[in-house]
């Protein structure tokens, strides 16, 4: 076996003890359970967008006029899904924490929203809005779970990834920290709705 060949099995083999010392498979595999575990809130986060449209047609058929209250969810709703659909710019084909942190706020803004509407007096005494809260409220309980997975998940790998020696191989191959999806705790309070404070001026009509 020639020096060159030598030297080059000696530098692969030191590779993988270094990897496997800094806990790169490790990584990779906690890692490659916080992107399914994201992957699970994008599903209910979509289902959730998706009833808001009849979320709009159960409010008009209860006769429901506040249209800047809807105009502001519409905007979220959009908001949310172009934070959900955009493309990845993490690495291999991963939405990167930056975009993560921009569906969980998109998220947040939306669900403020949502508890306003949902505690609407005329709207409550509707049965189809009631029958459509009913959905809302079972995607909601979706989100909990996946939510509470995603952090169990983004936990095991953070603390992984910030341990000795692993942070040294974390820091070397670009392992990024990802951010935990933080509920809006405002968005659980229900407000006091003034029916006169969310229907515009005549000024902006």
């Amino acid at each position: 076996m020639s020096k060159r060949r030598t030297l080059l099995l000696s530098l692969a083999v030191l590779t993988l003890v270094f990897s496997s010392g800094c806990g790169y498979n490790t990584l990779q595999s906690k890692q490659q359970n916080v992107r399914a575990k994201w992957a699970n809130i994008e599903t209910v986060l979509q289902r959730r967008a998706d009833l808001i449209p009849n979320l709009f047609e159960a409010a008009k058929a209860a006769g429901f006029q506040e249209q800047q209250v809807f105009g502001d969810i519409a905007k979220a709703r959009e908001g949310l899904l172009a934070a959900t659909k955009a493309p990845p710019q993490g690495d291999n084909g991963d939405k990167s924490p930056e975009q993560k942190q921009a569906v969980i706020d998109a998220n947040n803004t939306l669900s403020r929203l949502l508890v306003i509407v949902e505690n609407y007096p005329q709207l409550r005494s509707s049965e189809s809005f009631q029958k459509l809260q009913d959905s809302l409220e079972g995607t909601e309980n979706r989100i909990a779970v996946a939510r509470e997975d995603y952090n169990t998940a983004v936990q095991d790998y953070n603390t992984t990834r910030g341990s000795f020696p692993t942070v040294i191989g974390a820091k070397i191959y670009g392992f990024k920290e990802e951010p935990y999806f933080k509920a809006d705790p405002t968005a659980t309070q229900v407000p006091k709705i003034d029916a006169n404070s969310v229907r515009p001026s005549p000024a902006t009509k």
